[in-house]
């Protein structure tokens, strides 16, 4: 009998539906699955649900469709929607739309790629984001975030950094601890991951607009703390990581380096590495 397995996008833009259908054509191109795997497609646009029921149509569908796996297509702009819903499915009854007497803790490990800001990251490198430093405020706007961040962090970086950009305050959130622990070997570093709001200014990179402080990079690469030094680039670390902690949940995200920042190294043929981590997380999660 084979097992059914859902691919979810929330909020998608067309590439990334886009992306689901060629994911699940890829997929069964391996025997394996093809043969023992039930793939479903899932698409959730809250821009195209009635408001006053968003939640209960996600939820019902994913319950209805029966999975034995859930895995859902994360970005910085619908990560926040993943962790509410997915903590709403395991902790809310919606039959009386109270929560539920017994908590559920959820379990949730991000997988992506990365670029790479120390030459002990080189390319090829698997990253697990043991502290997530975010440059995206999320965090900010849920009440409590001080009992789940760093502030001694916080203030050094603030301090290193020679902080400019007015208005934004970067924080820092540790990924669960067993968790980490559980999926980190000696092949993967366990590292300090900066999650960027942005893929140009807020990743210091430059095109026709200046940015605000040109040289925060050469400041981020250089930055230690007790021998803590920032590991690498990504969007979703953070923001997963802080936001778990708050509701009770693990998570982590571990990412395949797949650009060095530093050297200005690419590697554009990155798949056969990535599909090695989520071979590897799969294994041990």
């Amino acid at each position: 009998m084979s097992k059914r397995v859902s691919l979810v996008a929330i909020n998608p833009s067309g590439l990334h539906n886009t992306s689901l259908y060629l994911l699940k054509s890829y997929a069964l191109k391996f025997e394996k699955i093809k043969n023992n795997i039930d793939l479903k497609l899932h698409f959730f646009d809250s821009l195209v649900m009635p408001q006053s029921n968003q939640i209960s149509v996600f939820v019902r569908e994913i319950i209805d469709d029966m999975s034995s796996i859930v895995c859902f297509s994360c970005y910085c702009w619908n990560i926040d929607i993943v962790l509410n819903e997915l903590d709403a499915l395991a902790n809310i009854d919606f039959s009386t739309r109270t929560i539920k007497p017994e908590f559920k803790q959820l379990s949730l490990v991000r997988i992506g790629t990365s670029g790479g800001l120390q030459p002990f990251v080189p390319i090829g490198t698997y990253v697990a984001a043991e502290k997530s430093i975010g440059f995206d405020g999320v965090i900010y706007f849920y009440a409590n975030s001080n009992s789940v961040r760093d502030a001694d962090l916080e203030s050094e970086l603030i301090k290193q950094l020679d902080w400019r950009l007015s208005g934004i305050w970067p924080y820092v959130v540790s990924a669960d601890p067993s968790l980490i622990e559980q999926i980190t070997r000696n092949d993967i570093i366990r590292g300090t991951t900066i999650a960027a709001n942005g893929f140009y200014g807020p990743q210091g990179r430059e095109l026709r607009l200046p940015l605000t402080d040109p040289e925060l990079n050469r400041k981020i690469e250089v930055f230690d703390y007790n021998g803590r030094k920032i590991t690498n680039f990504e969007m979703e670390s953070s923001s997963l990581a802080g936001l778990a902690a708050l509701m009770g949940h693990r998570a982590m995200t571990v990412c395949c380096i797949i650009a060095g920042r530093v050297d200005n190294h690419m590697n554009t043929d990155y798949k056969g590495s990535l599909e090695e981590l989520i071979e590897t997380v799969l294994d041990r999660i």
